[in-house]
């Protein structure tokens, strides 16, 4: 089998495992005051420092999640909620056109059930917000903004964003700057105070902690009002009993991601390099998709004219090759990728697209295993798209 979807999830590291393994044991409540709970709050607050010192933050601004989507979650809604309960006026929220549906979806909702406006942040040929569009989008209305969100990196593309420079213009009108970083940290260098946004997201499970670890990272000052109630166990912005041992897991992925990042991301970088040039002689007519130079190194997103992207997903399957027509909370549904779309892609073009994404496990062999495959795969497909249309 191989596996080529590691931007969908990764393996959880042998080293995050055996943490894990060593933890689950320990009896403890990180909220109750006597020595068991003491002892799992202490492991708690140490993964906090690890994580906050890996991502260039102070421990208070870390808040534990339960992933990325809860993190954007909150940081979307909690922010415009506590903007536009200090101005009433602040009803618009800026997000990007190429943005996961973790953003997108709850700024929709926002518009739909909280009296929000929703505007998406169009982008150029590779799916690129810029400073200039930005900067557009907000002087329109300066004072009527609550919060505007791009993400660090895309998941289907890769292109990476300009994020400092966004989150400049926002500061020049006092404006939250929030960002998804999910598929940035570790493979690029994600510094919190250093890039000036205000909040930001990261999820374990792309970095080699078990799914249903995240985090929000909260610049001080900043109070989002919380999307579920409860204990208010982290900085009354995110209410539930903590896991102490997936605290620690997700700060040792993270610390281990982010060390070794420069050599991951040459690896990733001549892989995905390898696979592109040799998919293209055995595919000619193939495009590549996203920004040919700021790009996230282990993900190679290729349309394939005259196929369907379900189709060759599904064939590759057969021959025990696993990769991705997108985001992997948009599978199974047969629509054109709205982030090829807001690049000016063709409906066709966006259906005829699979992401190849590399991980830290990923090698030569399964780079010659997809090229061994891919040719036939493309004849079938197209073929079987040829014979629906007659």
């Amino acid at each position: 089998m191989v596996y080529l979807d590691h931007a969908a999830t990764t393996e959880v590291r042998p080293e995050v495992i055996a943490e894990v393994a060593t933890q689950l044991g320990a009896l403890g409540n990180p909220s109750s005051l006597h020595g068991h709970g003491r002892a799992a709050r202490r492991t708690v607050e140490e993964a906090r420092e690890r994580l906050a010192e890996s991502v260039g933050a102070t421990p208070h601004e870390v808040v534990f999640t339960g992933g990325g989507t809860e993190s954007n979650n909150i940081a979307l809604k909690g922010l415009y909620w506590s903007r536009h309960a200090e101005d009433p006026t602040r009803t618009r929220i800026l997000v990007s056109a190429v943005e996961h549906h973790a953003a997108l979806d709850p700024a929709r909702w926002m518009a739909d059930h909280q009296g929000a406006r929703y505007e998406e942040l169009p982008v150029d040929a590779v799916g690129r917000v810029t400073s200039r569009v930005l900067r557009e989008a907000i002087e329109r209305d300066p004072a009527s903004v609550a919060v505007v969100s791009v993400m660090w990196a895309n998941n289907e593309i890769g292109t990476i964003q300009p994020v400092r420079e966004l989150a400049a213009v926002a500061a020049e009108y006092g404006i939250p700057f929030h960002t998804d970083a999910v598929q940035a940290v570790g493979v690029e260098e994600v510094d919190f105070a250093a890039s000036g946004v205000s909040a930001l997201t990261l999820s374990g499970h792309k970095l080699g902690a078990p799914v249903g670890t995240g985090a929000l990272v909260v610049a001080r000052g900043l109070t989002p009002v919380p999307v579920s109630h409860g204990g208010g166990q982290e900085r009354d912005i995110r209410s539930g009993t903590l896991s102490a041992p997936l605290a620690g897991a997700l700060a040792t992925a993270v610390r281990l991601a982010v060390e070794s990042r420069e050599e991951h991301g040459k690896h990733l970088a001549c892989l995905r390099d390898e696979l592109e040039s040799r998919v293209r002689e055995v595919v000619p007519d193939v495009v590549v998709n996203g920004d040919p130079e700021r790009r996230l190194p282990g993900i190679a997103h290729l349309s394939f004219p005259g196929c369907e992207g379900d189709a060759l997903l599904m064939l590759l399957d057969a021959r025990g090759i696993s990769c991705s027509t997108g985001s992997a909370c948009s599978a199974g549904v047969a629509q054109p990728s709205h982030v090829l779309l807001a690049t000016g892609a063709d409906t066709d073009t966006a259906l005829s697209s699979l992401r190849l994404s590399l991980g830290r496990t990923s090698t030569i062999e399964d780079v010659d295993r997809l090229v061994e495959e891919i040719g036939p795969a493309v004849e079938r497909a197209r073929a079987a798209r040829s014979k629906r249309r007659r």
